[in-house]
Protein backbone atom coordinates (compact mmCIF):
# COMPACT_ATOMS: atom_id res chain seq x y z
CA UNK A 1 0.00 0.00 0.00
CA UNK A 2 2.81 2.70 0.57
CA UNK A 3 3.38 2.32 -3.01
CA UNK A 4 0.44 4.09 -4.16
CA UNK A 5 1.08 6.76 -1.44
CA UNK A 6 4.37 7.10 -3.47
CA UNK A 7 3.09 6.48 -6.78
CA UNK A 8 0.87 9.72 -5.21
CA UNK A 9 3.67 11.94 -4.92
CA UNK A 10 5.71 11.00 -7.97
CA UNK A 11 2.50 11.42 -10.34
CA UNK A 12 1.83 15.09 -8.72
CA UNK A 13 5.20 16.12 -9.04
CA UNK A 14 4.90 15.84 -12.69
CA UNK A 15 4.90 19.67 -13.60
CA UNK A 16 2.48 19.77 -16.29
CA UNK A 17 2.68 23.55 -17.07
CA UNK A 18 6.23 23.81 -16.66
CA UNK A 19 6.84 20.85 -19.51
CA UNK A 20 3.76 22.63 -21.30
CA UNK A 21 6.22 26.13 -21.53
CA UNK A 22 9.80 24.38 -22.17
CA UNK A 23 8.58 21.71 -24.29
CA UNK A 24 6.55 23.13 -26.50
CA UNK A 25 6.65 26.92 -26.14
CA UNK A 26 10.46 26.39 -25.56
CA UNK A 27 10.34 28.88 -22.70
CA UNK A 28 10.34 28.62 -18.79
CA UNK A 29 7.00 29.03 -17.12
CA UNK A 30 8.46 30.52 -14.02
CA UNK A 31 9.80 33.47 -15.48
CA UNK A 32 6.34 35.14 -16.46
CA UNK A 33 3.73 36.40 -14.69
CA UNK A 34 3.54 34.72 -11.05
CA UNK A 35 6.38 32.55 -11.44
CA UNK A 36 4.15 29.74 -10.76
CA UNK A 37 4.15 26.28 -12.76
CA UNK A 38 -0.29 26.00 -12.38
CA UNK A 39 -2.82 26.37 -14.95
CA UNK A 40 -3.73 30.12 -13.94
CA UNK A 41 0.10 31.69 -15.17
CA UNK A 42 -0.01 29.37 -18.26
CA UNK A 43 -3.41 30.85 -19.28
CA UNK A 44 -1.87 34.51 -18.87
CA UNK A 45 1.61 33.53 -20.53
CA UNK A 46 0.58 31.11 -23.14
CA UNK A 47 -2.54 31.50 -23.94
CA UNK A 48 -6.02 29.89 -22.68
CA UNK A 49 -5.36 26.97 -24.77
CA UNK A 50 -2.22 26.00 -23.00
CA UNK A 51 -4.06 27.26 -19.65
CA UNK A 52 -6.68 24.59 -20.20
CA UNK A 53 -4.38 22.03 -20.76
CA UNK A 54 -2.56 22.56 -18.08
CA UNK A 55 -5.66 22.73 -16.01
CA UNK A 56 -6.54 19.08 -17.11
CA UNK A 57 -3.10 17.89 -16.74
CA UNK A 58 -2.78 18.80 -12.99
CA UNK A 59 -6.48 17.63 -12.42
CA UNK A 60 -5.54 14.13 -13.54
CA UNK A 61 -2.70 14.43 -11.38
CA UNK A 62 -5.51 14.87 -8.18
CA UNK A 63 -7.70 12.00 -9.76
CA UNK A 64 -5.67 9.33 -11.07
CA UNK A 65 -3.94 8.84 -8.13
CA UNK A 66 -6.83 8.73 -5.89
CA UNK A 67 -8.71 6.14 -9.07
CA UNK A 68 -5.81 4.08 -8.59
CA UNK A 69 -6.27 3.82 -4.60
CA UNK A 70 -9.66 3.00 -5.00
CA UNK A 71 -9.27 0.28 -7.84
CA UNK A 72 -6.82 -1.67 -5.32
CA UNK A 73 -9.89 -1.36 -2.90
CA UNK A 74 -7.40 0.35 -0.52
CA UNK A 75 -8.50 1.42 2.63
CA UNK A 76 -9.89 5.04 3.63
CA UNK A 77 -6.61 6.30 5.37
CA UNK A 78 -4.16 4.67 2.41
CA UNK A 79 -6.68 6.70 -0.18
CA UNK A 80 -6.86 9.73 1.85
CA UNK A 81 -2.73 9.65 1.84
CA UNK A 82 -2.34 9.03 -1.27
CA UNK A 83 -3.95 12.13 -1.90
CA UNK A 84 -2.42 14.37 0.03
CA UNK A 85 0.58 12.56 -1.48
CA UNK A 86 -0.70 13.72 -4.91
CA UNK A 87 -1.11 17.51 -3.51
CA UNK A 88 2.57 17.52 -1.63
CA UNK A 89 3.98 16.31 -5.00
CA UNK A 90 2.28 19.35 -6.71
CA UNK A 91 3.02 21.49 -3.90
CA UNK A 92 6.51 20.66 -3.69
CA UNK A 93 7.66 18.43 -6.86
CA UNK A 94 10.72 16.57 -6.87
CA UNK A 95 11.34 16.94 -10.08
CA UNK A 96 11.29 20.87 -9.91
CA UNK A 97 13.36 21.26 -6.17
CA UNK A 98 10.21 20.86 -4.51
CA UNK A 99 8.90 24.47 -5.72
CA UNK A 100 5.80 24.26 -7.46
CA UNK A 101 2.10 25.04 -7.89
CA UNK A 102 -0.81 26.03 -5.29
CA UNK A 103 -2.90 23.00 -5.52
CA UNK A 104 -6.20 23.88 -6.75
CA UNK A 105 -6.55 22.25 -10.07
CA UNK A 106 -4.88 19.08 -8.19
CA UNK A 107 -7.22 19.26 -5.18
CA UNK A 108 -9.88 19.53 -7.74
CA UNK A 109 -8.97 16.01 -9.28
CA UNK A 110 -8.68 14.69 -5.65
CA UNK A 111 -11.91 15.69 -4.29
CA UNK A 112 -13.98 15.03 -7.33
CA UNK A 113 -12.68 11.59 -6.81
CA UNK A 114 -12.99 11.12 -3.11
CA UNK A 115 -16.41 13.08 -2.75
CA UNK A 116 -18.17 14.69 -5.56
CA UNK A 117 -20.34 16.67 -3.57
CA UNK A 118 -17.81 18.07 -1.98
CA UNK A 119 -15.69 19.15 -5.43
CA UNK A 120 -18.91 20.26 -7.24
CA UNK A 121 -19.65 22.74 -4.39
CA UNK A 122 -16.70 23.88 -3.78
CA UNK A 123 -15.92 24.89 -7.77
CA UNK A 124 -19.36 26.22 -7.43
CA UNK A 125 -17.83 28.60 -5.09
CA UNK A 126 -14.77 29.69 -6.78
CA UNK A 127 -16.96 30.34 -10.35
CA UNK A 128 -19.25 32.24 -7.93
CA UNK A 129 -16.82 34.53 -6.61
CA UNK A 130 -14.38 34.83 -9.87
CA UNK A 131 -17.35 35.86 -11.44
CA UNK A 132 -18.69 38.80 -9.10
CA UNK A 133 -15.16 39.44 -8.16
CA UNK A 134 -12.71 39.13 -10.76
CA UNK A 135 -10.28 37.42 -8.73
CA UNK A 136 -8.77 34.30 -9.69
CA UNK A 137 -6.60 33.81 -6.14
CA UNK A 138 -10.42 35.12 -3.87
CA UNK A 139 -11.84 32.49 -5.43
CA UNK A 140 -9.40 29.91 -5.17
CA UNK A 141 -8.68 30.81 -1.38
CA UNK A 142 -12.39 30.53 -0.42
CA UNK A 143 -13.13 27.01 -2.50
CA UNK A 144 -9.79 25.30 -0.88
CA UNK A 145 -10.84 26.69 2.37
CA UNK A 146 -14.57 25.18 2.15
CA UNK A 147 -13.36 21.63 1.42
CA UNK A 148 -13.26 20.67 5.54
CA UNK A 149 -16.57 22.28 6.21
CA UNK A 150 -17.52 20.37 3.30
CA UNK A 151 -16.28 16.75 4.25
CA UNK A 152 -17.40 17.63 8.13
CA UNK A 153 -20.96 18.68 6.56
CA UNK A 154 -21.57 15.70 4.13
CA UNK A 155 -20.15 13.17 7.57
CA UNK A 156 -16.92 11.75 5.82
CA UNK A 157 -14.34 9.65 7.48
CA UNK A 158 -11.99 11.31 9.92
CA UNK A 159 -8.71 10.77 7.17
CA UNK A 160 -10.38 12.71 4.17
CA UNK A 161 -11.67 15.26 6.94
CA UNK A 162 -7.85 15.48 7.75
CA UNK A 163 -7.15 15.77 3.90
CA UNK A 164 -9.46 18.91 3.64
CA UNK A 165 -7.85 20.20 6.41
CA UNK A 166 -4.62 19.43 4.50
CA UNK A 167 -5.66 21.06 1.53
CA UNK A 168 -7.16 24.15 3.21
CA UNK A 169 -4.33 24.83 4.67
CA UNK A 170 -1.52 24.54 2.37
CA UNK A 171 -4.06 26.42 0.29
CA UNK A 172 -3.96 28.62 2.34
CA UNK A 173 -0.60 28.85 2.42
CA UNK A 174 0.05 28.70 -0.99
CA UNK A 175 -1.81 31.63 -1.48
CA UNK A 176 -0.45 34.23 1.47
CA UNK A 177 1.35 36.34 -1.64
CA UNK A 178 -1.89 36.90 -2.97
CA UNK A 179 -3.79 37.39 0.24
CA UNK A 180 -0.88 40.37 1.24
CA UNK A 181 -2.53 41.64 -2.46
CA UNK A 182 -5.68 41.68 -2.22
CA UNK A 183 -5.29 43.25 1.24
CA UNK A 184 -2.84 46.25 -0.46
CA UNK A 185 -5.95 46.13 -3.02
CA UNK A 186 -2.79 45.20 -5.47
CA UNK A 187 -4.11 41.72 -6.57
CA UNK A 188 -4.89 41.20 -10.17
CA UNK A 189 -8.35 40.98 -11.36
CA UNK A 190 -9.12 38.94 -14.63
CA UNK A 191 -8.44 41.30 -17.74
CA UNK A 192 -6.11 43.41 -15.84
CA UNK A 193 -3.07 43.79 -18.22
CA UNK A 194 -0.74 42.95 -14.62
CA UNK A 195 0.10 39.64 -13.91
Amino acid sequence: MILLVVAGYLFGSIPVGYLLARYIKGTDIRQYGSGNIGATNVWRALGPAWGIIAFVGDFGKGALPVLLAKNFSAPDLIIATTAVAALAGHSWPVFLGFKGGKIIATSFGVFLTVEPKVAIISIVIWVVIVSLFRYISLGSILAVVSLPLLMLFFGLKWPYLLLGLFAAVIGLYKHLPNIKRLLAGTEPRIGSRKV
